[in-house]
């Protein structure tokens, strides 16, 4: 098994997780920081695929993750202040 797989995984095993608990429970300002562990751990995982595969036309993926994401806390952080 190519190490690099082996990488990706234990990533999303360890990261994932805390990143899928916080955002899912929680005060607004816990869900959006696991939204943001979760969103680094996609593009970590992404990125790590991409050269596992030894597919450099893949690194597009996690490029557009991360403006995804970005945007996303924008919108989820304009949200949290309107409720105070």
């Amino acid at each position: 098994m190519n190490p690099f797989l082996l990488l990706a995984g234990l990533l999303l095993v360890v990261l994932a997780g805390p990143g899928l608990v916080l955002a899912g429970r929680g005060s607004a300002t816990a869900r959006l920081a696991g939204l943001q562990l979760a969103s680094a751990v996609t593009v970590l995982l992404l990125t790590v695929l991409a050269v596992a595969m030894g597919q450099p036309s893949l690194l597009i993926v996690p490029l557009v993750t991360v403006l995804l994401s970005f945007a996303g806390t924008l919108v989820f952080t304009r949200l949290l202040r309107g409720h105070r």
